[in-house]
């Protein structure tokens, strides 16, 4: 064997000397780095500037801005410690000019997960908790201002907050359990939870209304004001302004003619029975849980299929219409979830969480078979008798964690906007007219609790629905009286739903039609709507259908 000479050897411990050498000048110099994450118990980590003053000393750190939690960072060596605590020079792709910037040690984590640091957090606005992060069954509720115990999280988004934590709570029998809340309805504490939002005085506006414990309906100041994040879903673009035609039935699957007409005007949106009383078709998600109801459906998936494709194919804006808490198909199968009185029950509860999920999945089931662009939900409330059950003490509503009606209302609202735009789709709400009159109602609605959730809002101002001498016989002057104090509703939050109004589309008084309901007054009534700055569309309301009467107004959908 060959041995290396005197010179070979010695080249070679120079290398490795030198590289020695090298390691241990970065490490002084503290330019060795490893990767690291910003985290902490907030979407943002502040981030510090340490400065050398003209002796080459450090001075104090200075915060310099911040780094969005999650978000990797390169964390060198070199560090400082100022009152007790060490600070790791950094550099940042947020900063990426800065060379001077230093984060807090307890700021910085080796994992990606290790990012938060939440423990525990607060119940902004009252929050469902799900059984599981990736679907719309319901565990439990959480009340405002509760404190819920954090074991974990779903995924952080882009911007550093949780779109779900894994919470710890006590179930309804008293045991531990686990469940997920989203993060946007929680904060750090119990102040900033308690407190109202009224940015834009609504929470003032809706401590001065009325008729808040004489109808049962509920206090307007125990609902939730802060504003819904309403933005464009990625492949489906909202209809902002829709010239819409309702379809009941028979039409969603008989479409020829109705797309005939479509096509000759200007229409741009159609709203399409899933369920008003029956279902339209025969939904799975009926199979499962509503067995009365899937055998009542009118027609198969296979012709809703195709009657909603012929839709889509002319190019209108597809809506879904759900009859939420009025279904006898359902009390049938679950009176346990109903409304309880005189013996009878058959009217679902809008406290009923079962009654919630049922109808959520029903949604979800059509805009995922159907292509669905929005469901509006209808009968979103407790019935219109609801005030004479609540005076008599004599119903049990089923109200299992506490809510008042407007409550449960609005919660059913979040909860259904929060699964339908995981869906893809937007969520429409129906509501009376009368909800627009500054007070609670006994059946639960109250404009802005609603409004301040929903992409559209849908208010039923029908002429023959006031009070007064005929007001059926002057369209506008009536449609405009109403307009006017929905829009005032509109006025008091920052960012309402766009009120996409259902208008008088019938021979009018219902009861005893006298009163043609022609193009002239069609238009009357848009015009109304259109002069108080309620500009999000219109959809007439004809229970029928009826093919002849809308040809009779269908320059109405023209632009």
């Amino acid at each position: 064997m060959k041995r290396k000479t005197g010179i070979g050897a010695g080249i070679t411990i120079a290398i490795i000397l030198f590289v020695i050498a090298g390691v241990i000048y970065f490490i002084l110099l503290g330019q060795w780095h490893t990767a690291a994450f910003a985290a902490g118990n907030s979407n943002q980590v502040t981030i510090y500037r340490i400065t050398e003053n003209e002796k080459g000393e450090k001075q104090p750190p200075e915060a310099a801005g911040t780094v969005t939690r999650g978000k990797a960072v390169t964390r060198y060596l070199e560090s400082v410690t100022a009152d007790g605590v060490t600070y790791h020079k950094v550099k940042s792709e947020q900063y990426p000019d800065e060379d001077d910037l230093y984060m807090a040690e307890v700021d910085l984590s080796e994992t990606a997960e290790g990012a938060v640091r939440e423990t525990e957090v607060y119940v902004r606005t009252p929050a469902t908790i799900y059984k599981t992060a990736d679907s719309p069954a319901i565990a439990s509720f959480a009340s405002k201002g509760e404190k819920l115990a954090v074991t974990g999280h779903d995924r952080l988004l882009d911007n550093g907050y949780i779109n779900m934590y894994k919470v710890s709570y006590t179930d309804e029998d008293g045991a531990d359990a686990e469940g997920y809340v989203y993060g946007k309805y929680m904060t750090g504490t119990e102040e900033a939870a308690l407190e109202p939002y009224n940015e834009n005085g609504e929470y003032d506006e809706a401590s001065e209304d009325g008729f808040r414990f004489e109808l049962y309906g509920g206090e307007a100041t125990d609902l939730d004001f802060y504003p819904y994040e309403k933005t464009n879903i990625k492949g489906n673009k909202f209809c902002s302004y829709a010239r819409a035609m309702y379809l009941n039935a028979y039409a969603a699957v008989h479409p020829e003619a109705y797309v005939d007409l479509i096509k000759k005007s200007g229409c741009n949106a159609v709203v399409i029975d899933i369920k008003d009383g029956p279902l339209t078709y025969e939904s799975e998600v009926a199979a499962e849980l509503s067995p009365s109801s899937y055998k009542a459906a009118y027609f198969t998936a296979d012709e809703m299929k195709a009657g909603v494709q012929a839709y889509k194919d002319a190019g209108v804006y597809l809506i879904g219409r759900i009859v939420t808490f009025n279904d006898t198909y359902y009390a049938k199968d679950h009176p346990e979830n109903c409304i309880e009185y005189g013996g009878s029950s058959g009217w679902p509860s809008a406290y009923s969480r079962d009654v919630w999920e049922y109808n959520v999945r029903l949604a979800q089931e059509a805009v995922k078979e159907f292509g669905f662009n929005e469901i509006q939900f209808d009968y979103v409330r407790f019935p219109e008798s609801a005030f004479e059950m609540s005076q008599s003490g004599k119903a049990d509503f089923r109200n299992k964690y506490g809510e008042s009606k407007a409550q449960a209302v609005q919660n059913f609202c979040f909860y259904a906007a929060d699964q339908l735009r995981e869906s893809g789709a937007y969520i429409s709400i129906d509501v009376f007219g009368e909800s627009a009159y500054s007070y609670v109602t006994a059946y639960g609605q109250y404009w802005t609790a609603i409004s301040n959730i929903a992409d559209a809002i849908s208010a039923m101002p029908y002429t023959d629905h006031f009070s007064g001498n005929a007001p059926w016989e002057d369209p506008y002057g009536s449609v405009y009286n109403w307009a006017e104090k929905a829009e005032e509703q509109q006025e008091r939050l920052q960012d309402p739903a766009v009120a996409r109004t259902w208008i008088t589309g019938y021979n009018t008084p219902h009861w005893a039609p006298s009163v043609d309901y022609n193009e002239e007054r069609m238009k009357a009534q848009i015009e109304a709507l259109e002069d108080c700055g309620l500009d999000g569309g219109f959809i007439p309301w004809n229970v029928l259908s009826d093919l002849n009467k809308y040809r009779q107004y269908q320059a109405i959908w023209n632009e």
